[in-house]
C-alpha cells in the first residue's frame, strides 16, 4: 500500500493551518475526501442532474440507472443477498431512528426491552428513549469492564422474555474496543431475537460481509468511509423490512394514493420518501469503490500498525491516562493528561496544525462510567503516517510544559 500515493488523493492534507502543514487525526468524527469522490459529485451535476425514477427522458433514466447502480455497489460491499435490504438514509443516526420507529410499531408494547450497551453512541440511545415516550419499550444497558470491553456473561444475563430488539456499537467511537458482534448475534439468535449493528466506526476500518455475520440490521454513513455527507445505509433483511411499516411518507414510498386511502411501495423504496440523493448515492459507491481498490485488509493492516506504534509512543507522555484499552481495538485513542483540561489541549494542539477531537464524543454514559467530562481523542485513516504520530507525541510533550 502506497500511502504517498494514497495522500496524493486527498488535496486537502496538503494544506496549512496556522502556517503549520496539516495534521488530521480526527477521522472517527469524519474522513477526508479523495478527489475522485468530490469530481464524481461535480459530474453528477454537470452532466447528469435530473430526477430519479418514472421519467421517461434520457437524464432521468441515466440518473437513475446510476442510482440504482450506487444500491448494488453498497449491496456488494457488505454482501447483502439483495438490493432490496439495501436503504438509503441521510446517515447512521436516521437509520437507527427509522428501526426503532418503524420495528417497535409493528413488533413492541409497553414493557418490552431494548438491549444496548454502556459503550453507544447517544445515536444509539435516544431513539429508543423516544419509542419508550410512544410505545413504552424499555432500555436495558449491559456493563463494561474498566478496559472497555463488554461483559458478555453480563450482556446475556441481560436479555430477558420481554427483549425484543439487541442494538450494538461493533466498535467504539471513543474506546476503539471491537465488540465480538459474530458471538453477539449467536446469543441473540439463540433466544430469537434480531440484532443491529451501528457500523458507523467499523466500516471504514475493516470487512463487513452481513451474510456471514447474519445480523439483521446494520448501519453506517458515507462520511466515515470517504463519501459523502448526508448519506446513509440501513441493511435489514427482507423479512424484517417487509413486516415494517414505514418510517416517513410522501412521494416514492408510494404505490398508489386516494383521500381514503394509500398503499405502500416494496422494498427498498417504501423506506425513502421524497426526492433521492442520488448524487450522494453515487458518491457513496465512488468512495466504496476506492476502499475496494485500496483493499480494506490492507487498510485493516496499517492502521493496525499505526495504533500500535501510537500507543508505545504515547506511553511515553507523562501522566497519560489512556480510556479504553481492549485487547480487541481498533485505530482509536482516548485519553487525558494529569490536570490539563482536554479542550485546552486541543485548542492548543490546532494552533500546531494538529486536528484532534475533544469532549464526550456524544457519548456522554460512557463518560459518566469512567467518572470524567470528556477526553482527548486522535484517530487515523489510511493517510496517517508514523511521522505524524511522531510530530504529534513531540508537540504534546513541549505543551505539557505550559501548564
Amino acid at each position: 500500500m502506497n500511502i504517498k500515493n494514497i495522500r496524493s488523493d486527498f488535496p486537502i492534507l496538503s494544506r496549512e493551518v496556522y502556517g503549520k502543514p496539516l495534521i488530521y487525526f480526527d477521522n472517527a468524527a469524519t474522513t477526508q475526501k479523495p478527489r475522485i469522490v468530490v469530481d464524481k459529485i461535480s459530474e453528477m451535476y454537470y452532466a447528469l442532474n435530473s430526477n430519479v425514477h418514472r421519467g421517461v427522458h434520457y437524464l432521468s433514466q441515466e440518473a437513475t440507472n446510476s442510482h440504482e447502480n450506487a444500491r448494488k455497489t453498497v449491496q456488494e460491499f457488505i454482501n447483502a443477498s439483495s438490493s432490496n435490504e439495501i436503504v438509503f438514509t441521510r446517515g447512521t443516526t436516521e437509520a437507527i431512528n427509522l428501526v426503532a420507529s418503524s420495528f417497535c410499531r409493528r413488533f413492541c408494547k409497553p414493557g418490552d426491552e431494548v438491549l444496548i450497551t454502556t459503550m453507544e453512541h447517544h445515536s444509539n440511545i435516544v431513539p429508543w428513549q423516544l419509542q419508550g415516550d410512544i410505545t413504552g419499550v424499555k432500555l436495558q444497558v449491559a456493563p463494561i469492564n474498566d478496559d472497555g470491553e463488554l461483559i458478555i456473561e453480563e450482556f446475556e444475563k441481560k436479555i430477558t422474555e420481554r427483549t425484543k430488539l439487541i442494538s450494538v456499537i461493533h466498535i467504539s467511537n471513543v474506546l476503539g474496543t471491537i465488540n465480538p458482534i459474530k458471538k453477539i448475534i449467536e446469543i441473540a439468535h439463540k433466544y430469537d431475537i434480531p440484532v443491529l449493528i451501528d457500523a458507523a466506526q467499523s466500516i471504514q476500518h475493516t470487512h463487513i460481509d452481513v451474510q456471514e455475520l447474519d445480523c439483521d440490521f446494520l448501519v453506517f454513513s458515507g462520511h466515515k468511509i470517504y463519501g459523502p455527507n448526508g448519506m446513509g445505509v440501513l441493511y435489514g433483511k427482507e423479512k424484517w423490512l417487509d413486516e415494517m411499516p414505514p418510517y416517513h411518507g410522501g412521494g416514492e414510498m408510494i404505490s398508489s394514493v386516494s383521500f381514503e386511502k394509500t398503499s405502500f411501495n416494496g422494498l427498498p423504496f417504501k423506506f425513502e420518501a421524497g426526492t433521492p440523493d442520488y448524487i450522494g448515492s453515487v458518491a457513496l459507491a465512488t468512495a466504496l469503490d476506492y476502499v475496494s481498490d485500496i483493499g480494506i485488509d490492507k487498510i485493516a493492516t496499517y492502521e493496525d500498525s499505526l495504533l500500535k506504534y501510537a500507543m508505545d509512543k504515547m506511553s511515553d507522555i507523562e501522566n497519560i491516562r489512556f480510556i479504553g484499552t481492549a485487547a480487541d481495538k481498533s485505530s482509536v485513542i482516548s485519553f487525558l493528561i494529569n490536570n490539563i483540561h482536554p479542550f485546552d489541549m486541543g485548542t492548543l494542539l490546532d494552533r500546531m496544525g494538529i486536528a484532534i477531537r475533544t469532549g464526550h464524543h456524544c457519548a456522554e454514559p460512557l463518560m459518566h462510567r469512567f467518572g470524567i467530562e470528556g477526553t482527548m481523542r486522535i484517530s487515523f485513516a489510511p493517510y496517517n503516517t508514523f511521522e505524524e504520530i511522531d510530530t504529534f507525541v513531540e508537540t504534546i510533550k513541549k505543551l505539557q510544559k505550559m501548564f
